[in-house]
């Protein structure tokens, strides 16, 4: 079991950044592959990053690749999603997630490869 906690999330103007924090507890976040999904009411959770164990692959989707950065800091077992160039599509309630075993090599961008989530961070970007 870990237990996953974002922090980070809150009001942004368009053009603008924010950093959103995933601490992790219970378990060391080394041993879990992480991701980031979205969702905005009325439609399904979105794939946003993903993040492997050690940091060595990346994977981000097309709406937010260039602007979006995933990392982490397995020592202070804490996942990071920076995100720039904010625009008003960007708003939505952003999760971290974390999967430990290797189905995470081919699902990264499912939800349903994730076993643990976070409560989730409100990001919104004003026009």
């Amino acid at each position: 079991q870990v237990q996953l906690v974002e922090s980070g999330g809150g009001l942004a103007q368009a053009g603008g950044s924010l950093r959103l924090s995933c601490a992790a507890s219970g378990r060391a976040l080394s041993t879990f592959a992480m991701g980031w999904f979205r969702q905005v009411p009325g439609k399904e959770r979105e794939f946003v990053a993903a993040i492997s164990w050690g940091g060595g692959r990346l994977y981000y989707s097309d709406s937010v690749k260039g602007r979006f950065t995933v990392s982490r800091d397995n020592a202070e077992n804490t996942g990071y999603l920076e995100m720039n160039s904010l625009s008003p599509e960007d708003t939505a309630v952003y999760y971290c997630a974390a999967v430990g075993g290797a189905v995470w090599y081919d699902a990264y961008s499912s939800s349903n490869a994730y076993e643990f989530w976070g409560q989730g961070t409100q990001v919104t970007v004003s026009s």
